[in-house]
C-alpha cells in the first residue's frame, strides 16, 4: 500500500511540475536558451545522470524556481499536533488537525525579492553559483517531510533535464508566451491552466 502511494503520489507531482516547467520555458523563451545553453556546454550529447546536477547551477535553479512558483500542493497534507503547543502566541491543543500554508512560506515578500513571478535567481548567488533556501519547502518540513522527496527532485532534474536536451518548447503558431496563464487549476494538484505546446525537436 504504502508503495503503490508513493508512487501513484510522486507520478502525479512530478509530471505536473515537468508540466509547469514546460509551458514555463514556452512562456520566457530568453530562460530556455539559457538552460539549453548550459545543457549543451557541460553535457553535450550524452544522456544526464542525477550527478550532473551540481555542474549545471541554472538548470537546478530553473527547476527549484518552477516548484516554488508552481506551488502544486499549496496546503501540503493534514498533520495532528502529538502534545499540547503555543505557537506565535496561540494555543493548539494535543490533538488538533493542522494544514500548513505552503503558500505562505513560497511566495513570502520577505524571502523572495520576486514572489510572485518566475526569477530563478532566487536561487542563483552573485557567482551564479546554486544556493539553498530555507524558505523553499515545497515537499513541506520537518520530520513530516514528503517521503519521496528525493526520488521526486532525482526524476524532475533527469526528466527536465533530457526534455530540454532535446526539443525546444514553443508557444503553438500565432500564440503569443503573454498567452500563457501562470494562474493554477486546483485538483489533486495546482495545475496549469489548458494550454498548447510544440515541441521542436533540436538539431
Amino acid at each position: 500500500m504504502t508503495v503503490g502511494n508513493l508512487f501513484v503520489a510522486g507520478t502525479d507531482t512530478t509530471g505536473t511540475t515537468l508540466r509547469w516547467g514546460l509551458m514555463l520555458m514556452a512562456k520566457y523563451p530568453h530562460i530556455q536558451d539559457r538552460v539549453q545553453e548550459e545543457i549543451d556546454r557541460v553535457i553535450g550529447g550524452r544522456q544526464p545522470v542525477v550527478e550532473d546536477r551540481k555542474k549545471l547551477p541554472y538548470t537546478d535553479a530553473v527547476i527549484h524556481e518552477t516548484q516554488r512558483l508552481a506551488n502544486i500542493v499549496p496546503l501540503s497534507l493534514p498533520h495532528i499536533t502529538s502534545c499540547d503547543v503555543t505557537f506565535n502566541g496561540y494555543f493548539i491543543k494535543k490533538g488538533t488537525t493542522v494544514v500548513p500554508l505552503l503558500t505562505s512560506v513560497l511566495k513570502d515578500p520577505s524571502e523572495w525579492e520576486k514572489p510572485n513571478s518566475f526569477y530563478p535567481e532566487h536561487f542563483l548567488d552573485e557567482k551564479g553559483q546554486f544556493i539553498k533556501r530555507d524558505a523553499f519547502m515545497p515537499f513541506s518540513a520537518g520530520r513530516r517531510v514528503c517521503l519521496g522527496e528525493s526520488l521526486a527532485r532525482m526524476e524532475l532534474f533527469l526528466f527536465f533535464t533530457s526534455l530540454l536536451q532535446s526539443y525546444r518548447f514553443t508557444t503553438p503558431p500565432g500564440v503569443s508566451g503573454d498567452e500563457l496563464d501562470l494562474k493554477g487549476i486546483v485538483g489533486i494538484t495546482l495545475n496549469p491552466s489548458p494550454h498548447k505546446l510544440c515541441a521542436i525537436r533540436r538539431s
